[in-house]
């Protein structure tokens, strides 16, 4: 079945360890075999773009990430506001790249995402399909200024989720609790995204963040890799009212193949335990069906859970469950759900219609 991944980082992995993604995935592989001391994670990765076609996945919110570097995160990869402001552009060029190459598509607009998608869905041969990509920023640090996001626009940018780890230049993330809200900008940004009809994802941001965004916001709202706190504890998962206002919302909830965001046991997200205190095996999909479910049983209906897959954002294979070794492996997640009673229907809209819905409907008519 074709699917919509909500979450894949592409270009900020792609271009730190100079990885080939348009390789076959066991090439790439193996040149982070080779390459061990400078991508101690490259044998570990789940996707390219070959094995994104193999695993039908017609098209993924692809990311651009870059966090300045404050006290108490380390997650920041760069020390300025000119240092992220350059990734970010870095990051947007090497999309823009491969849709020159006829890798990828960017789907910028209603009509460009129509025709992406009725092209995978009358198809029965995808290795020769460009994969479809809508670009976000996880963190907004790369915009260093609200009055910049129209240049930002222009080039493709459509979604945004205003902090990443820590407190961006607009607002406190994960790792910082639950309490901390908005910061520096952060309304104004928020007002002119409303002025673009772009799209809010609220992914990584705290609960007292999201309350914020949630009255000044006036657009469309998704989490893209987002699972409930209810079913695994701890800052990054949201709690059940969170969920329920982005369904209120008519918003679509992507849920993570993160292992520590489906961990039942609650972790210091200021604090995240390397390696991972658990091993591999002890999260299975059956775990991340359960995140699914849950948001499935909120809504009542199957019209808001989707696929985000935090595809090797969470580190690759060694990060997700089980069962899962690449992209091809979220197929499993079919079997998983008719054994629970989903129809086919409701596996549709899960795996890519309620992603394919919200986008029909939020995309810009025009770029």
């Amino acid at each position: 079945m074709i699917l919509i991944d909500g979450d894949y980082p592409m270009a900020h992995n792609a271009l730190k360890f100079e990885r080939n993604l348009t390789q076959e995935l066991d090439l790439v592989r193996k040149e982070g075999i080779d390459n061990s001391d400078r991508d101690p994670l490259g044998y570990s990765i789940m996707c390219s773009l070959p094995e994104m076609r193999k695993a039908e996945i017609a098209a993924s919110i692809v990311k651009i990430v870059s966090c300045i570097k404050k006290p108490d995160n380390d997650h920041g990869d760069v020390s300025t506001q000119i240092h992220a402001y350059a990734s970010g552009k870095a990051q947007m060029a090497y999309y823009h790249m491969l849709q020159r190459l006829n890798e990828v598509k960017l789907l910028k607009n209603k009509n460009e995402f129509i025709s992406h998608m009725s092209s995978w869905v009358d198809s029965k041969d995808y290795n020769n399909l460009p994969v479809g990509m809508i670009i976000g920023m996880e963190g907004a640090d790369s915009i260093t200024d609200p009055d910049q996001l129209y240049e930002w626009y222009d080039e493709g940018l459509r979604l945004i989720s205003l902090s990443h780890y820590g407190v961006s230049n607009y607002s406190h993330g994960t790792g910082t609790g639950t309490d901390g809200g908005l910061v520096g900008k952060g309304k104004e940004l928020l007002i002119e995204m409303d002025k673009l009809n772009m799209i809010l994802d609220v992914s990584h941001t705290s609960d007292e963040s999201v309350r914020q965004e949630l009255e000044i916001f006036e657009g469309p709202i998704i989490a893209t890799h987002q699972n409930c706190r209810s079913v695994a504890p701890g800052e990054r998962q949201f709690p059940d009212h969170q969920l329920k206002s982005i369904i209120d919302r008519g918003g679509v909830i992507g849920h993570s193949m993160d292992t520590f965001m489906m961990w039942k046991t609650e972790i210091d997200w200021s604090d995240i335990p390397l390696p991972r205190p658990f091993p591999k095996d002890e999260v299975t999909l059956e775990d991340f069906v359960d995140h699914i479910d849950h948001v499935c049983q909120l809504s009542g209906n199957s019209l808001h859970s989707a696929i985000g897959g935090d595809t090797d954002g969470q580190g690759g294979m060694v990060g997700a469950p089980k069962e899962v070794d690449t992209v091809l492996d979220y197929q499993k997640i079919i079997a998983l759900l008719q054994t629970r009673g989903y129809k086919d229907s409701d596996i549709e809209n899960i795996f890519y219609k309620n992603w394919q819905r919200f986008f029909e409907a939020n995309l810009p008519y025009l770029n």
